[in-house]
């Protein structure tokens, strides 16, 4: 009987460990990010130190991303939608809450944003914020010298007004296939507030845009950093961090193409991408791991230094790199805040209508 028990007990244990090896050799996290948005090697990284294996996608719309969110059973653990679509998507129960007890590093945020987030998170029990930035005009200096006779551009009118857009058709426009991005700055070039929820509001937006529709080439979220980098097109309205990856891109490439960033005059969008896990996420304990590692301070500034945006995480600038914090279109002083403002989530209603409306504005008809 005791050889026999000693078997059972030998052969439990065995199971025990044999299933805790399987266990630890499954161990994986899915990531659903945006394109061209973090430095490869934090992820072989986070790998090396966790030993979880990371599958990691990329998307470039927040409309593709909701769409999966929706959807439910995406397969992913770690997602990151902007913060307006993030406010609707946790009315939706698409989010689980945070066990902040398994988030220590989440000591490093910084208060400034983690302020500006709780507009869309209240609280933050639900998100973290990866990178923040801006909306603006991202252009080639060289040719819009050429074109407008001017090497510097700082205002919204240069992209709505059509007389002036209509002279940079030729060298190439392209624009971020983003409603929530442009609209709200339409707004703001026509007085109007860009919180606005009015439909008449957004005929005025449409009508402006279709105004200048036949100068646009494109529509798209990420093409316009390689197309300005290569010298194919003159102007994008685009995110701030893209941008300077072009100009980076550029420089590297040494062809003699310029790319510089603005933030219009008149002011522009302030956005948030946030980090959060969905509610049906399979491996949470392993998001929780990831996003704790990514709060790193050492780790984020890396991914702050490879694609040019600020971060939530006060902690990390003394890892960033001294060009990208004291650039104020990166991190901006109090000047440039002062003209960012923020857009609030619309209701399903408006929702509908902003759809409609981009529609006829990225067809043209």
């Amino acid at each position: 009987m005791t050889r026999k028990a000693f078997w059972l007990s030998a052969t439990s244990a065995f199971l025990t460990l044999f299933t805790l090896g399987a266990h630890a050799q499954d161990r994986v996290v899915n990531v659903y990010n945006w394109s061209d948005y973090i430095d490869s090697s934090i992820i072989e990284d986070f790998t090396k130190e966790t030993g979880i294996k990371v599958t990691y996608d990329t998307f470039d719309s927040n409309e593709l991303l909701e769409t999966k969110l929706l959807a439910g059973g995406s397969g992913y653990d770690v997602v990151v939608p902007t913060a307006n679509f993030l406010a609707r998507q946790i009315q939706a129960g698409v989010f689980q809450k945070l066990d902040k007890s398994k988030l220590p590093n989440i000591s490093n945020m910084w208060d400034i944003v983690s302020e500006r987030t709780a507009k869309y998170d209240p609280g933050n029990e639900y998100s973290i914020n990866y990178m923040w930035g801006t909306v603006g005009l991202g252009y080639n200096v060289k040719k819009v010298q050429e074109a407008l006779g001017t090497d510097k551009i700082d205002s919204w009118d240069v992209f709505f007004n059509p007389e002036k857009l209509a002279k940079l058709k030729d060298c190439g426009v392209y624009v971020l296939d983003s409603p929530s991005d442009i609209l709200p700055n339409a707004f703001k070039y026509l007085g109007i507030d860009p919180e606005t929820t009015s439909p008449d509001d957004f005929a005025k937006a449409e009508e402006l845009m279709l105004k200048i529709r036949p100068y646009i080439r494109k529509f798209h979220s990420s093409e316009y950093i390689n197309a300005l980098a290569n010298g194919d097109i003159c102007l994008a309205v685009g995110w701030s961090g893209d941008v300077f990856q072009a100009r980076d891109r550029a420089t590297e490439a040494n062809r003699g193409v310029e790319i510089s960033y603005s933030v219009p005059k008149e002011g522009a969008e302030m956005w948030f991408d946030q980090m959060a896990i969905p509610a049906d996420a399979p491996h949470v304990a392993e998001a929780h791991e990831f996003l704790n590692y990514m709060m790193k301070p050492e780790v984020i500034a890396k991914s702050s230094n490879y694609v040019f945006y600020a971060n939530g995480n006060k902690a990390s600038q003394q890892f960033i790199d001294k060009e990208i914090l004291e650039d104020p279109a990166i991190y901006p002083d109090e000047a440039t805040l002062a003209k960012l403002f923020t857009i609030a989530p619309y209701d399903s209603k408006t929702q509908r209508v902003v759809t409609r409306t981009w529609t006829r504005i990225v067809t043209g008809q």
